[in-house]
């Protein structure tokens, strides 16, 4: 039988991260490729000690439905987290609860964009974010960056022959890159982005992984007019198998997103909340992003150094702050699809970089993940990496 499904569904395809971790669950690969916080950090008895506590102390509220909004305190602890640590002014009226930022992308795809608009974005960028977005038709336009995040000199003319519906953007410790934006570029950006009163989508889900002393904050901190839609989550500070999220946005914006949070899920679940809520006000949880921060800043420090010490000649990697993830840039005689068949004969696992560009993608490039493996693995699995690379630049120049 055909299927006759919906036109839109032509417009995406499965990913290619996924895909890949299908190849490599091999338990004799060593895998950079996906971006797995580590397993051994989740607190699995605590988890445990307070999920049993939910459920004695509230368990029929627990498992039953509740509203779209969240849990109440959960919603005023992570407002209070925002105006402390994010340079934010939040309120709980500003906070909705959803069920990972993969479902706040989204919903805010379907709130924000028709077919045929026209998105912004870092070049590269998260591929599951564009993913979510290519759902709705857009049409994307990538902005120059560096190490210092977008370049903004030159956006004010294209914005005025093109002005784009929403810009997507992660200032913090990106995915696929590890770079961060300077505070400058962070203000300079939304001075423009007031100007023109642009819609700005901000992802923050490695924003409390930092490792170095740098200053940054939440663009909501220069939003004036509440054009900033944050996403937050605490999979990455926690556990991503609670699927619990957050949208910092102004009132009217978080007013839109419930009503389609209520035609995806209704709700995030409840006993996940409360749970994570009665976690956190149990815990020291700065104490736990301090130590997931010095377990990945040495993982960091291993792959920077083996990176340095093994990577071939004409190659180049970004030196994160931060976040999960390190990115490689190899002579454009290297295509990174052809590497990872030649790393996986070494037992090895990177990301082709590809997957991650909006437009004009490059097949030079590799993400590799640091997060999921001890250091000593990391420099044995990267010298290989860096040996796959030496190999097909030798053949291609042979």
């Amino acid at each position: 039988m055909e299927y006759q499904f919906a036109s839109r569904t032509k417009k995406v395809t499965a990913s290619e991260v996924r895909e890949i971790l299908k190849v490599v669950a091999r338990p004799e690969i060593m895998s950079f490729a996906g971006g797995l916080p580590a397993p051994e950090l989740f607190p699995v008895d605590e988890v445990s000690k307070q999920c049993q506590a939910v459920l004695e102390e509230q368990g029929p509220k627990a498992l039953q439905y509740a509203t779209t909004e969240g849990y109440t305190p959960l919603r005023e602890w992570i407002a209070n987290r925002l105006n402390t640590k994010w340079g934010t002014t939040a309120g709980i009226e500003n906070v909705l609860i959803v069920s990972g930022s993969q479902s706040a992308l989204d919903m805010i795809s379907k709130l924000m964009l028709d077919d045929g608009d026209v998105v912004w974005c870092e070049n590269p960028t998260y591929l599951a974010a564009l993913t979510a977005f290519r759902l709705l038709g857009p049409t994307f336009e990538t902005m120059p960056s560096d190490d210092n995040g977008v370049i903004v000199e030159g956006l004010e003319e294209r914005i005025l022959q093109h002005k784009p519906r929403m810009v997507y953007v992660i200032p913090t410790f990106q995915n696929p890159s590890g770079r961060t934006w300077s505070m400058e570029r962070r203000k300079a950006f939304m001075e423009l982005m007031t100007k023109y009163e642009i819609m700005v989508v901000e992802d923050n889900a490695y924003y409390e992984l930092c490792f170095d002393d740098i200053e940054y904050c939440s663009l909501t901190k220069f939003d004036t007019k509440g054009l900033v839609i944050s996403v937050g989550s605490f999979s990455k500070v926690l556990c991503p198998g609670l699927r619990v999220a957050w949208i910092n946005a102004n009132p009217t914006v978080i007013d839109k997103l419930v009503i389609i949070k209520q035609s995806t899920d209704l709700q995030t679940a409840t006993l996940n909340q409360m749970v994570v809520h009665r976690f956190l006000t149990h815990n020291d949880f700065d104490a736990r992003v301090k130590l997931i921060c010095d377990v990945y800043g040495a993982r960091r420090d291993a792959m920077l150094d083996e990176l340095a010490h093994s990577l071939p000649e004409g190659c180049t990697f970004t030196r994160p702050a931060g976040g999960m993830f390190v990115w490689v840039t190899m002579p454009e005689c290297v295509n990174s699809k052809s590497l990872l068949d030649r790393c996986l004969k070494y037992n090895v696992a990177v990301v082709p970089g590809h997957s991650f560009y909006a437009v004009e993608p490059k097949h030079n490039t590799v993400r590799l993940n640091y997060s999921n493996l001890p250091p000593e693995k990391i420099h044995f699995g990267v010298s290989k990496v860096c040996q796959a690379i030496a190999e097909e630049i030798a053949e291609a120049e042979a």
